[in-house]
């Protein structure tokens, strides 16, 4: 998989799956642009961490909730780079709780990061890919998307809503040669995660066929390989890392 010379955004890219997705894409080579909203500490250690890569990591902080900071952030990484061949929209948030007792600021706020957000840079990535008839978008969605999860209603309907995204823009996308996917993490070992009920984990853990929790760098091998040249005619699908959910 050569990423020489490729140029990549990673929303959500100093923590978790965000992270590991921008070191692995910097270590094969992947000029990266990896996005954060706040966290400019965690940001730092990501861009030391991959010192020496084959690539790099230069942190791009904006809200990918605000259209006019998406539009910039779009605008500063081709004049940077050049052009954009690989989109991640990987940011997202839980705002955990049974619909009864949901607040609508719970509902809007998990929408708005977890799928709003994706419309947003896709819409600004792809008038950058399409002149030059190339470019992969993936998609992080969760297994949580696909199976439901009680008490997130509101994470379920943005994650489901992710992938009939992709498979939606897929086919629009198609003619100009420029593939979009999704991946559906289970359980992964993240910040997010300590966010969940330890129970909740573990009797999700429990369903998995290899009985244990993800890794993040688990769920970027899958991105990796979306983004590579090996993927070229794979779209609008959605990779399941979970474990074995069944």
């Amino acid at each position: 998989m050569d990423f020489k010379d490729k140029v990549a955004i990673v929303t959500g890219g100093s923590k978790g799956i965000g992270r590991s997705i921008s070191l692995l894409l910097a270590e094969q080579g992947c000029r990266v642009y990896m996005n954060y909203s706040r966290d400019e500490e965690a940001a730092h250690e990501v861009v030391q961490e991959a010192q020496g890569y084959a690539g790099e990591v230069i942190p791009l902080q904006a809200d990918v909730t605000d259209p006019l900071q998406v539009a910039r952030m779009i605008d500063q990484v081709e004049k940077e780079g050049g052009w954009l061949d690989i989109l991640v929209n990987n940011v997202g948030m839980i705002k955990d709780g049974f619909l009864m007792l949901m607040g609508e600021g719970d509902w809007g706020d998990v929408v708005k990061t977890n799928l709003t957000s994706v419309y947003l840079c896709c819409r600004a990535a792809i008038r950058k890919m399409i002149p030059h008839k190339q470019g992969k978008i993936i998609n992080i969605s969760s297994i949580s998307g696909i199976i439901g999860t009680a008490g997130q209603v509101n994470y379920a309907a943005a994650k489901g809503g992710v992938i009939a995204f992709t498979k939606a823009l897929a086919r629009e996308l198609g003619p100009f040669n420029i593939q979009v996917n999704a991946v559906a993490p289970g359980v992964i070992e993240t910040e997010m995660t300590t966010q969940m009920p330890p129970e909740r984990v573990e009797a999700i853990v429990r369903l998995t066929a290899l009985n244990r929790i993800g890794k993040p760098e688990e769920v970027a091998w899958a991105v990796l390989f979306l983004a590579s040249k090996r993927a070229d005619y794979i779209t609008g699908q959605t990779i399941v890392v979970d474990g074995g959910i069944v």
